[in-house]
């Protein structure tokens, strides 16, 4: 989808990812699921790519490690997530853009289980969302679409009239996968990745307007495109 059509129409309801969409929370995800993968003897720096955006249990279990009990293992590392929130911010804009919109008309969509994404929340100085989908509350986690497809339900409204907004591929994916419009945030990559949907570094750049219809459109500022 390019640049002319998101910015040409209106949608009826906005579904956020959060680590990485509205708050950056790489720094501490990283620290606790590095030393995770040094204790399990994996390449720190190859596996830190493949956490983003999907349960922490299902992560482990693609490992098949051997004698490693997923579910276990991911308890504990929920534990230290809890415990490190050091450096975990807001990302520019996001809480203005969040209180701009209707509350019944925007929730949070995560894979973080709901309490960890609560404390994150907290520790970033954001409000708790209207709605909030978490990664226990579905059978099947990101890219599967069924996370969008639940927070458009409890929304009231069709997932072809949502648009989510992103930052990982399995998130994108399952957006996509769900049929819902995308933009991509991309504030708290170091490295772009290559991706067909719209990306923007700051919610600054982007702005919610409502339309007579009772839609809400977006307008961009000039420079807001990476």
């Amino acid at each position: 989808m390019d640049i002319p059509a998101t910015a040409s129409r209106s949608f009826d309801a906005f579904l956020f990812d959060m680590d990485g969409t509205i708050i950056n929370s790489t720094a501490a995800a990283e620290r606790v699921w590095g030393a995770w993968a040094q204790r399990q003897k994996l390449d720190v720096a190859a596996f830190l790519k493949t956490i983003h955006g999907v349960r922490g249990v299902e992560t482990i279990e693609k490992l098949n490690l051997p004698g490693i009990d997923p579910k276990a293992e991911a308890a504990a590392v929920l534990l230290a997530e809890m415990e490190d929130v050091e450096g975990i911010v807001p990302i520019a804009g996001a809480a203005s853009f969040l209180a701009s919109l209707p509350a019944n008309r925007w929730g949070i969509v995560t894979s973080a289980p709901r309490r960890l994404a609560e404390h994150r929340l907290k520790a970033a100085g954001l409000p708790l969302p209207p709605m909030m989908v978490s990664g226990e509350e579905v059978l099947r986690g990101k890219p599967a679409p069924d996370c969008f497809l639940l927070g458009a339900d409890r929304l009231g409204q069709p997932i072809e009239n949502c648009l989510v907004f992103e930052d990982a591929p399995a998130g994108i994916e399952a957006a996509e996968a769900a049929g819902a419009a995308v933009i991509v945030i991309g504030a708290a990559h170091a490295t772009p990745f290559a991706t067909r949907h719209p990306t923007i570094s700051s919610y600054d750049l982007l702005h919610a307007e409502h339309d007579a219809g009772g839609g809400i459109g977006l307008t961009f500022s000039a420079n807001a495109l990476n």
